[in-house]
């Protein structure tokens, strides 16, 4: 198959998916951190789109403007510290809408919980790190097209003499004694701490790669 990895630069997914001998390039204005730059498009994703005649992508659009962690930088206190926010939020969601129509025939878009939710459709599927093998919790939402939902399994089943979940790891905040993912706890506030963030597990790419193209 010929699959688009669309908005995403580690090349988690893409490597996985060329491991089963699929045709598959990342795309990004960036260039890759996956050490594959002969898979990479470092294009605009919609001209990447319309480069070939893609049979499957698999979209990693920003989510700066689009999770709801974002969303204390609405309150009146912050309009005019940020007075272009509800107008990028607009734009982000018109993107990820554009790349849903982009004519593809079988795509999955991935995002954090947030305002597509409300502001444009329901998730087909919300999936955790933990589900696939990778001990961290990070609600993850996917819209899907033509695609199935990803299966996992906290017992084993007819399909696995193993279950695919593996218990979740928390850190404690020191202050308020709640727990949060160690991910959420990444300091600083550069490029570098959305990008690690932002990262997609190992676990879930790999089940990306096995559970949709076979």
């Amino acid at each position: 198959m010929l699959i688009l990895v669309g908005c995403e630069r580690t090349q988690a997914v893409t490597i996985e998916l060329r491991a089963l001998g699929h045709e598959a390039y990342s795309c990004d204005l960036l260039p890759c951190t996956g050490g594959y730059p002969q898979w990479h498009l470092t294009l605009d994703v919609f001209t990447a789109i319309d480069s070939k005649r893609w049979d499957m992508a698999i979209f990693f659009p920003p989510c700066t403007y689009l999770t709801i962690s974002g969303n204390r930088w609405f309150r009146p206190e912050y309009k005019a510290r940020f007075p272009n926010r509800p107008r990028l939020r607009l734009e982000a969601i018109r993107f990820v809408i554009k790349l849903w129509r982009c004519g593809i025939p079988r795509i999955a878009i991935e995002n954090p919980i947030g305002v597509l939710s409300t502001q444009w459709r329901k998730p087909s599927q919300i999936i955790q790190p933990y589900f696939f093998g990778d001990p961290h919790p990070k609600s993850t939402c996917l819209w899907l097209k033509n695609l199935p939902l990803l299966y996992h399994s906290s017992v084993p089943d007819l399909f696995n003499s193993e279950a695919s979940h593996v218990v979740p790891t928390y850190r404690i905040c020191p202050k308020s004694g709640k727990r949060y993912s160690a991910i959420h706890y990444v300091s600083g506030w550069s490029q570098d701490r959305s990008f690690v963030r932002s990262k997609t597990y190992p676990g879930i790419a790999s089940a990306m790669a096995q559970q949709w193209v076979l």
